[in-house]
């Protein structure tokens, strides 16, 4: 009964403003708090009782009510509260903000896409189990390593997750394979392993990204604005689970080439 109603207290959420989201360089840490309380409260629901659901409203001025005990009739549920968001970004600004920030960090515009494309395929509202957020699926601690003030944005989303990328590269001598498994499993995990870590998942992810980098890759070099089109409606791969050399020490390919 105890640990019931720690987590019911745990669940209720208020004050959390969305009516800002949509203002660029207008939001503060709030507009990023929502999707990873909501993130948390889903997780923390689920592992309490599967029975549990979460509701939530938007009321006028913007602020998201949120409990998994609704006191009245505003309270619907809160997964369908996310759904009022946009699902697919805006090519125009996927494009700007792949081009900015490709250039800021030095990367390749077709690695962002890619890694875009494995993570969220370019729908905004995205929340792993994990807590990770939007575009390129951000973790709490990620979005304020590198200071994403709202997750939902994509230029601020797309700025934290290639600022990260170049973080990677760096650590891993601008190996992209590694990198690009440190962005799933962490960079402790590469570096334990000093290869690509033999988790199914991260090797199918690495797998996936780097098919996606290297179609995206001669479509962009054609025609920016056209490789992130083709990027947006390329049908997600589905691999099937298959051994991934781990020792790729010596394949030390340039992020910005």
């Amino acid at each position: 009964m105890d640990h019931e109603k720690a987590v019911r207290q745990e669940l209720r959420v208020a004050s959390h403003n969305l009516g800002d989201q949509s203002h660029e360089g207008r939001c503060t840490t709030a507009g990023w708090a929502v999707p990873l309380v909501l993130a948390g409260v889903l997780a923390a629901g689920e592992s309490a009782s599967a029975d549990s659901e979460i509701y939530g409203y938007v009321g006028p001025s913007g602020v998201f009510e949120m409990t998994n005990v609704p006191t009245d009739q505003r309270f619907r549920s809160a997964e369908s509260q996310v759904r009022r968001l946009p699902h697919r970004a805006s090519a125009e600004e996927v494009e700007e903000a792949v081009k900015r920030y490709a250039f800021q960090f030095q990367l390749h515009p077709a690695l962002l896409l890619a890694v875009i494309k494995a993570e969220s395929d370019f729908n905004p509202t995205v929340i792993s189990r994990s807590g990770a957020v939007g575009l390129m699926q951000l973790i709490p601690e990620t979005a304020i390593r590198h200071g994403v003030l709202n997750l939902y944005d994509t230029g601020d989303n797309i700025r934290g997750g290639a600022r990260h990328l170049r973080y990677l590269l760096d650590r891993f001598n601008g190996n992209v394979r590694l990198a690009v498994a440190a962005y799933n499993a962490g960079e402790r995990r590469v570096e334990r392993y000093r290869a690509i870590p033999p988790y199914p998942e991260t090797r199918d992810y690495v797998r996936k990204v780097m098919i996606y980098y290297k179609s995206f890759r001669g479509d962009y070099q054609a025609s920016p604005g056209k490789a992130v089109l083709l990027a947006m409606h390329h049908k997600p791969l589905q691999l099937e689970s298959l051994p991934v050399t781990t020792d790729v020490r010596s394949s030390r390919p340039g992020a910005g080439k």
